[in-house]
């Protein structure tokens, strides 16, 4: 950074865990309160989005360990 600070190495995988668990309690709670399958846009955001956010946020955190900027 700029200013000579370091970023916590961890924060995009912390980040991506935080958004895995909210996107799991939002679809099971719709699942649990409609009685039915979760819709095609959830079910489109599980499998696809936030895994590839996540994978995102973790080639980040390899890439500040190794101290390439």
């Amino acid at each position: 950074m700029a200013n000579g600070q370091s970023r916590p190495r961890l924060m995009p995988w912390v980040i991506g865990v935080i958004i895995i668990i909210i996107a799991d309690i939002f679809i099971a709670t719709r699942m649990l309160s409609a009685e039915c399958e979760a819709p095609g846009f959830a079910e489109f955001l599980v499998l696809i989005v936030v895994p590839a956010v996540y994978l995102a946020l973790m080639f980040l955190t390899l890439r500040s360990q190794n101290g390439n900027t």
